[in-house]
């Protein structure tokens, strides 16, 4: 079906309205007011200070403690680990960092990616705090106490040894 030539100029108006609106809907709804998205997280949470604390020569377990299991584990190099790290905060540009880490002999060799480790060793301050805790009595158990406390008669828990009949004034024949 051929168009009129009077029909053509609005059909052509109404078909250019209809792709723009089509291709603005994502940029209009992703910026109206009080809409809220979820920021989305993948992949390892990667930082500066993480990286700042390996070294050459660090075992793979060593850096597993640090920066956690890597992201891709590939079958082919096991001796490369990767990590990635992609955040889309609601209204913000992507965020992505990556790094792979290189290992011989299960000690690392090299690091390569978006971070580089400090020239200067960082020693990492511990958040931990050290709580001294009271000697306890044990010489009674928690049984004996309660049983004490209640009147009841205190047995020996522990049954004497049995005398040898051949022992004669605690001496054994």
């Amino acid at each position: 079906m051929l168009l009129q030539p009077q029909m053509r100029k609005p059909f052509f108006y109404l078909s250019l309205l209809t792709s723009l609106l089509l291709i603005s809907c994502s940029s209009v709804l992703n910026n109206l007011p009080g809409v809220y998205t979820i920021p989305i997280q993948q992949g390892n949470i990667i930082e500066q200070s993480m990286i700042d604390q390996l070294r050459p020569g660090m075992t793979k377990r060593q850096v597993l403690y640090i920066m956690g299991s890597p992201m891709l584990d590939d079958v082919l190099h096991k001796n490369r680990w990767d990590y990635m790290y992609s955040n889309h905060p609601s209204g913000e540009d992507r965020i992505q960092h990556q790094i792979s880490l290189f290992f011989d002999n299960d000690q690392i060799v090299g690091i390569q990616g978006d971070f580089r480790p400090s020239a200067v060793p960082v020693i990492k301050a511990s958040e931990e705090t050290t709580v001294d805790v009271p000697k306890r009595d044990l010489e009674k158990t928690l049984w004996e106490i309660i049983s004490g406390a209640a009147g009841a008669e205190k047995t020996d828990a522990k049954p004497k040894p049995a005398k040898n009949e051949l022992e004669t004034d605690g001496l054994p024949l």
